[in-house]
């Protein structure tokens, strides 16, 4: 059972839907700026594994592993018209569910898990991609609102069927 007050619980709800908000119009300055100058995000390698295997993330291969300056470099470099991958740009909706926000061991930060599921298509193909991760983020307070200090996604796919992923999860 959480810990939390209802108002916190709804900030931080909203929170997490301003930034999907700002992913989907494509806002990533606003984005980037939701992140701790200390922040980081990470989406682990799913590997398929036997089935009693101990794990079946890698513990050392990572997709992404950003701070928040080469999530900085990323954003800038989808502002130039060199991000072929993103030509023409993706159109995202990105759906959280399943919110659970429980306090973290230093006052005023929260970890917060999430199942996400996105969609994406891109120009006029009639083809497109569906992203089901689970995300653990660890946020604190920050003035009137929060910032993400750590996010973890893990896509559920071993074999991710998209062309790239160079969308944020």
């Amino acid at each position: 059972m959480s810990t939390l007050t209802i108002g916190v619980e709804l900030a931080i709800q909203r929170f997490l839907a301003e930034e999907c908000l700002a992913l989907d119009e494509r806002r990533y300055r606003d984005w980037l700026a939701m992140f701790a100058e200390d922040g980081r995000y990470e989406v682990p390698v799913r590997v398929t594994r036997e089935k009693d295997a101990e794990w079946d993330l890698s513990p050392r291969s990572k997709i992404f592993d950003d701070t928040k300056k080469t999530l900085e470099i990323r954003v800038r470099r989808l502002e130039t018209d060199f991000a072929w991958a993103e030509q023409p740009p993706s159109r995202t909706r990105h759906h959280l569910s399943n919110i659970l926000a429980d306090p973290a061991g230093e006052s005023g930060t929260y970890v917060v898990r999430a199942n996400c599921l996105i969609y994406r298509s891109r120009g006029d193909q009639p083809t497109y991609d569906l992203v089901s991760a689970q995300r653990r983020d660890l946020i604190r307070e920050d003035g009137d609102g929060f910032l993400f200090v750590h996010r973890w996604a893990a896509i559920d796919q071993s074999t991710v069927g998209s062309r790239n992923l160079s969308f944020f999860i």
